[in-house]
């Protein structure tokens, strides 16, 4: 008995680190976006079950090269926290586009290669350290 009550404040601080910790830059991001981009997908963002959002996710194509743009972003702050293209509202079939930016503003996210957004429809913002879902936004062609 004593040894579980040894790991009960563990257990509890595993719970609770991705909404204590801060990870992403709480100053917001204002990346430019070219007056020629053209938006290919978009969706708004939703709350996960570990963090709070608004904002939207769009995929834009500048220039030659396609975006995941998180644009007017709120977003609970957390540890490791990653962008992702998902082909599910989980983690299983997916593109990590990079760490997550900044907590506010507009920021983007470089996608390689030609991923099929018939089968990529998810962005995600994800806790990589503790897998906790931040948020998320089902893309649609716009």
């Amino acid at each position: 008995m004593r040894k579980y009550l040894l790991l009960l404040p563990f257990s509890l601080l595993l719970l609770v680190s991705c909404l204590k910790e801060k990870n992403a830059s709480t100053m917001p991001a204002n990346d430019k976006v070219d007056t020629e981009a053209v938006t290919k997908y978009s969706g708004s963002l939703l709350n996960g079950p570990y963090g709070t959002v608004a904002g939207m996710a769009k995929v834009i194509k500048q220039n030659s090269m396609i975006f995941l743009l998180l644009a007017n972003a709120m977003i609970s702050n957390g540890p490791d926290l990653h962008v992702y293209l998902s082909k599910e509202l989980h983690l299983v079939s997916f593109l990590n586009t990079g760490k997550l930016i900044a907590v506010s503003g507009s920021h983007l996210y470089a996608i390689t290669g030609k991923p099929d957004f018939k089968e990529y429809k998810f962005a995600l913002v994800h806790c990589q350290l503790f897998n906790h879902m931040f948020d998320s936004a089902t893309l649609k062609k716009y």
